[in-house]
């Protein structure tokens, strides 16, 4: 659940002296930028890190987990530790499979209910999409990409509002691709898999989330073996 966090300070050094011109507009400029969202990992978030991190799952490459029901991504460098965890923009419908041949349409010919973001283990790499830009594509073939969000949403998407809300109500606005923070995809995601990509993996929203990642099955026996 994302938390809005907001920060008092100053209080002292403006009754010390008399405020400058300067100050005041810096002042005024600060309080119109919006509160930095602070993320939290769930249990199941946190359950696929372990598996990663036990098993080298991510082969010495970065990797990237998204919670679709937290609407987050959380990021980690290929010696698995932890960057950060931001919110993002994921796909309009509720479903964790893409529709065939999904990836040879316009956007026009996609349905509501086909907006889906895929859940899953997937090898990500950066290319080029429609018009040039370079995304960080998950799955080519359904075409599902990683990347800030485009300069071309409609205003009335209200995309940036959508990812600065305190909820992950309502995240669900993209045709499949998760859009991130862009100064989090600057600073972080694009560094990392910019050299050899990397893995992403996208929690369930309706599967079990075993069936996703078999190997979770495999490791909740040991575990359970271990207890008794």
């Amino acid at each position: 659940m994302k938390t809005a966090i907001g920060a008092l300070a100053g209080f002292a050094l403006a009754f010390a002296m008399p405020a400058r011109a300067e100050d005041v507009a810096d002042a005024a400029r600060s309080a119109s930028k919006p509160a930095p969202i602070v993320l939290s990992q769930s249990a199941d978030v946190l359950r696929v890190a372990n598996w990663i991190s036990a098993t080298n799952d991510n082969q010495a490459l970065p990797y990237a987990i998204i919670d679709k029901h937290g609407a987050s991504i959380s990021v980690y460098n290929a010696k698995r530790k932890l960057l950060g965890t931001m919110p993002v923009l994921i796909g309009v419908a509720i479903g964790d499979e893409a529709t065939p041949g999904i990836g040879s349409k316009n956007l026009a010919e996609i349905g509501p209910a086909e907006k889906t973001t895929p859940a899953g283990r997937f090898l990500a790499k950066f290319g080029r999409a429609a018009g040039k830009q370079k995304v960080l594509w998950v799955d080519y073939a359904t075409s599902v990409a990683l990347h800030p969000i485009p300069p071309g949403a409609k205003p009335k998407e209200r995309r940036r509002q959508r990812m600065a809300s305190p909820t992950p109500d309502d995240n669900r606005i993209t045709f499949g691709c998760i859009n991130v923070p862009t100064a989090f995809y600057g600073k972080s995601v694009a560094p990392l898999f910019q050299k050899k990509g990397g893995y992403v993996y996208i929690l369930p929203d309706t599967r079990a989330i075993e069936d996703v990642f078999p190997p979770l099955r495999v490791e909740a026996l040991k575990n359970g073996d271990a207890a008794r």
